[in-house]
């Protein structure tokens, strides 16, 4: 039986564990190695880890962070941020992540997805997609580079794309909703649902476990990912690394039968 996955999302900001809101002002909430060596012990379903400096800087992916998270994580996980070239990916996967996403890259040339598709194979090729509200006459806009520029493409067009493609997941951010812990943007996450039905991971806005168990309800076999809820405990957003436990996510995977 399938079940959906619930996925811590790290963020990796000044070689320093970061958390968001909006795309800005992050907040430092410590070692991302110390971060996985905890989510080790509450075992996790997988990770995910974004270098969100990396494209902004026009630099390639951090080796030996990857490195040392291989030898840490005790569960898959998947590593975005600077992905360019067919090599870089290849390298990412023998170092030991299950994943390598994309973002900028994937949409300014989709033809890297079909190499590194070809190269490593399309069940590790991940397109994650930062997505906010338009500002005039509704919808949605993708946005690159944490959100300081647009993307040259309409987002339905984009999504067909990718279908025509073929990648192993799309990994689907609310810009608005990241770091408020006030709930998920369905009416985005439906627009994307309707186009595909292509493995999906859903982020942005998750505040509680019970955001998790309506995600899951309503899409069934899907990944929630969450950054603010994994990290912060309380109104005050103490610093605190915490995931559900078995006995939680149990009742959560329960509504996927």
């Amino acid at each position: 039986m399938l079940r959906s996955r619930i996925t811590p999302c790290l963020l990796v900001h000044k070689k320093g564990l970061v958390k968001t809101t909006n795309f800005k002002d992050p907040k430092y909430v410590g070692d991302p190695l110390n971060a996985v060596k905890i989510f080790n012990e509450k075992e996790v379903d997988e990770l995910i880890v974004l270098d969100i400096d990396a494209t902004s800087e026009n630099r390639g992916p951090d080796f030996e962070l990857i490195k040392n998270l291989a030898i840490e994580c005790r569960m898959p996980f998947c590593y975005g941020g600077g992905v360019t070239t067919v090599e870089q990916a290849k390298k990412i996967i023998s170092l030991g992540a299950e994943k390598v996403a994309l973002s900028a890259a994937a949409i300014n040339n989709t033809t890297i997805l079909k190499q590194i598709g070809n190269a490593v194979g399309v069940q590790s090729v991940v397109v994650v997609l930062d997505i906010k509200k338009k500002k005039l006459f509704g919808g949605y806009e993708i946005v690159t580079h944490n959100a300081k520029k647009t993307a040259n493409v309409k987002l339905n067009d984009f999504i067909k794309q990718l279908v025509e493609i073929g990648i192993g997941e799309l990994v689907i951010n609310s810009v608005d909703n990241d770091g408020k812990m006030q709930g998920f943007d369905f009416k985005l996450f439906d627009l994307i649902r309707e186009q595909t039905d292509m493995p999906m991971t859903i982020m942005g806005g998750a505040g509680s476990l019970e955001n998790i168990e309506e995600a899951i309800n309503k899409y069934k076999t899907i990944g929630v990912a969450a950054g603010s809820l994994f990290v912060f405990k309380g109104k005050y957003r103490a610093v605190l690394i915490n995931y559900p436990d078995l006995e939680e996510r149990f009742k959560l995977y329960q509504l996927t039968k």
